[in-house]
């Protein structure tokens, strides 16, 4: 009978161990402490299986515990230019997890970085937890502001900084990594650039704000068009953004905003156009301030840092691989269900309406 179903479904479940102290200064009772967790159990799954509309797979935990793993999965991610920022920790979290990395690197900085890696500048960062270096499969030249050769200006082709570099636009890099590696399970956005960065809105030319666009919006949803076909069922895309696209960011101008606030919204349509289309999921990161190289360029960014120590209900500066570890989850299958989300990671900061340093909160003495 579906009762007796729902009673061998209820004891499948495996138990939870609870860990529980009194907190003196809770004196109230919980208002669901009523509630007898097993017969509410047995009452759902009972309605459930007598629809047909609940399939329940449960496992014990066992051994170690639940783990990310990604062994057999292939990343390539888009936008590591050093060993400092969030596309380099999003990188050591996969690799961590067992998963074969592939990087797309601007093409400007590509030599310096395939000299540092080669000299061994980055192998105190690329050590892994059992003593191994993390390793590349494929390090490929990219500027994914251009979709194909025919959109580059001559100014671009001819200058010496793209000179010995070939197939860096993003539909070739695509083409280049499905005849190199073949079908892809992760594919990583870290790219933003606003020419205009430093100026007000105000102040903003109509090239420098398409520019900030272009580059930090619109090359996420070019990726999705070119990599999402070689993407295998049940992969991940994720890109990162920035909370001045909800709240006013002072010193973060150019259109930067303005873009971050499109990644966001196009996330959602992504999630909902390309889960439909290839069956992969599409979430982006909102990521708070950290001291690398690329955000010194904005020149506050350790005042930002500050700002959020001071502010954030969490008290610590954010490391780069907490956003690695997170992105580790949301590529994974431990996030199957997740997807068109803006997952913040920034110690609470965006959760706070009132800046707790503010001088206007100081009483006389």
């Amino acid at each position: 009978t579906a009762a007796t179903h729902s009673e061998a479904l209820v004891a499948a479940l495996p138990a939870v161990r609870v860990s529980a102290r009194p907190i003196a200064s809770t004196r109230q009772p919980l208002p669901f402490s009523s509630v007898k967790p097993v017969s509410f159990a047995k009452n759902v799954l009972g309605k459930a299986v007598g629809g047909r509309s609940l399939s329940v797979k449960v496992a014990a935990v066992n051994g170690s515990g639940l783990k990310v793993d990604l062994r057999g999965k292939k990343a390539f991610i888009a936008g590591v230019a050093d060993d400092q920022g969030f596309g380099w920790a999003i990188a050591k979290a996969l690799a961590e997890a067992g998963a074969e990395i592939s990087l797309g690197v601007w093409v400007p900085a590509l030599n310096i970085f395939k000299n540092s890696l080669e000299k061994g500048k980055f192998d105190e960062s690329r050590k892994l937890s059992d003593g191994s270096l993390m390793t590349f499969s494929k390090i490929y030249p990219m500027d994914a502001v251009f979709d194909t050769m025919a959109d580059v200006p001559e100014e671009v082709a001819a200058n010496k900084r793209y000179a010995g570099n070939k197939n860096w636009t993003v539909s070739e890099v695509a083409e280049c990594v499905k005849q190199d590696i073949g079908n892809i399970d992760i594919l990583i956005h870290s790219l933003a650039n606003g020419p205009e960065v430093m100026k007000p809105l105000l102040e903003t030319s109509r090239k420098g704000y398409l520019a900030a666009l272009s580059a930090s919006s619109y090359s996420f949803i070019s990726m999705m068009q070119r990599f999402g076909p070689l993407m295998n069922e049940g992969g991940a895309a994720i890109s990162l953004t920035y909370d001045a696209s909800n709240r006013v960011i002072p010193g973060y101008g150019g259109g930067m905003s303005s873009a971050k606030a499109a990644l966001e919204s196009d996330t959602r349509v992504l999630a909902y156009e390309a889960g439909r289309k290839y069956n992969v999921r599409v979430n982006t990161i909102s990521a708070g301030p950290l001291g690398s190289r690329a955000a010194r360029a904005i020149g506050f960014i350790d005042d930002m840092i500050r700002y959020s120590y001071a502010n954030a209900p969490i008290q610590k500066e954010l490391a780069a691989i907490e956003v690695g570890n997170v992105a580790a989850f949301l590529v994974s299958p431990l996030s199957s269900a997740v997807t068109g989300q803006v997952m913040y990671v920034d110690n609470g900061l965006s959760v706070m309406g009132l800046a707790m340093d503010s001088k206007t909160l100081e009483r006389p003495q």
